[in-house]
């Protein structure tokens, strides 16, 4: 991804899942901006950009963090929002008996005692893939990896839901289901 992509997408992410208030754009319940809206509050506010270059970003994202309407009217992230405007009603599903979620160490004392807490989100954020929870992790500074016993969650009746670009979110997950990470 070119260099205008990536900040493009950084921006775009900042707006449409933590601040849209912050170029003057409002979001419905669900996420979603009028893209002839952004794209003029954008420009307003020094960030420019058109319909191609958005179109470029949201085909080119390697995580799909953007989705189009069906009508190609409006875009919103898939996930991620800590934006009080969105609250997303996602269908609850069944997750897959075991998820992953990378951490730095420096988190483990914490989670281990509080359990995974959405912090600024709406929601925790989990990956069926050990390589995409590490990715995730990686950013936050020494990588730890952590297993999620998704099967006795939803037994004990925790709710999962998976967004559009395969991220399964929950509200919280009690330290109880929490281990480190094994290879097999």
């Amino acid at each position: 991804m070119s260099k205008q992509l990536t900040e493009l997408s950084k921006f775009l992410s900042y707006i449409l899942r933590h601040e849209p208030q912050s170029i003057g754009l409002t979001l419905d319940a669900n996420g979603w901006a009028s893209i002839d809206e952004l794209i003029s509050l954008a420009a307003n506010a020094g960030k420019p950009f058109d319909r191609e270059l958005l179109q470029q970003v949201v085909d080119t994202s390697d995580k799909k963090r953007f989705t189009l309407s069906t009508d190609g009217l409006c875009i919103r992230a898939a996930q991620g929002h800590s934006s009080e405007q969105v609250n997303i009603n996602y269908e609850a599903v069944t997750p897959p008996s075991v998820l992953y979620h990378g951490t730095a160490t420096r988190f483990l004392e914490s989670i281990r005692a509080q359990g995974l807490l959405p912090g600024q989100r709406h929601y925790v954020h989990l990956s069926e893939s050990v390589e995409t929870a590490g990715q995730v992790g990686e950013r936050y500074g020494k990588l730890h990896l952590l297993a999620v016993d998704c099967a006795r969650m939803s037994a004990a009746g925790f709710e999962f839901y998976r967004s559009e670009n395969n991220v399964w979110l929950t509200k919280h997950v009690p330290a109880e289901y929490i281990s480190d990470y094994q290879e097999s």
